[in-house]
């Protein structure tokens, strides 16, 4: 196990429910260093914002620019990254864990839909035990459960998932667009750590995200689109 892994999976232990893992997503080094610096343990890149950065749309940038993208904020730091890589570009799963490594990444965001459509959850989870066999110890795997934002909203839908995951050796799981109402009845029918998306600026704190069963919160892109929206509101005072 590489000490920037455990470093970071010991980041996901231990923590009080008002006090979750919250982790900034970089979308350039830039960013990765004004969050670092601001005193964040960890980082978690999104793959939308990181996208949006490189002039792709989201789920439209080739690998090869994503994982050089993850380099270089991986390099920038001195905290443990995390990386969304999506569904994983079709790689295998040795090749993928190869490349996240290669990248500095310590973790890695791996979704279970595609092309707007949920996979089968046995075969995703199959693939997911292979992600863990090949990396061991030296990459933390957070599985992303799309059943909400794939219009099924049924709670129980994603603890079948979630559960099916956390044995093919997942050390986390993300119901993404997971209600608020619904988080305590996922925290409890859960194992293991819960990640859960924020949105900047609107919706509850992510200490509130803690209270109601949040072990660690990311933004997704919303940090991204924040400044970017900030620099076109200075763009166009330039403009006038």
């Amino acid at each position: 196990m590489t000490a920037g892994a455990e470093r970071f999976r010991a980041l996901h232990r231990g923590r009080a429910p008002e006090d979750p893992l919250v982790l900034p997503g970089p979308w350039d080094a830039a960013s990765a260093r004004a969050f670092a610096e601001a005193g964040f343990p960890a980082l978690a890149t999104p793959s939308a914002g990181v996208a949006a950065s490189l002039g792709y749309a989201d789920g439209r940038t080739p690998a090869g620019e994503m994982f050089a993208a993850v380099a270089r904020i991986a390099r920038a730091v001195d905290v443990p990254v995390s990386a969304d890589v999506e569904g994983g570009y079709g790689l295998a799963p040795k090749e993928l864990v190869e490349r996240l490594l290669e990248a500095g990444a310590v973790g890695c965001n791996l979704e279970d839909s595609a092309d707007g459509v949920l996979k089968d959850p046995a075969e995703h989870a199959e693939w997911l035990a292979g992600v863990r066999a090949a990396a061991g110890g030296d990459l933390f795997v957070n599985a992303r459960v799309d059943t909400f934002v794939r219009g099924v909203d049924d709670p129980g839908a994603a603890i079948g998932r979630a559960a099916a995951y956390v044995a093919a050796g997942a050390d986390c799981v993300y119901p993404i667009g997971a209600p608020a109402a619904v988080l305590p009845l996922l925290r409890a029918g859960i194992q293991g750590p819960l990640n859960v998306l924020a949105r900047p600026g609107e919706g509850p704190s992510p200490a509130e995200l803690g209270g109601l069963g949040a072990t660690r919160v990311t933004f997704g892109p919303g940090l991204q689109r924040y400044a970017d929206a900030a620099v076109r509101e200075v763009a166009a005072r330039l403009a006038r």
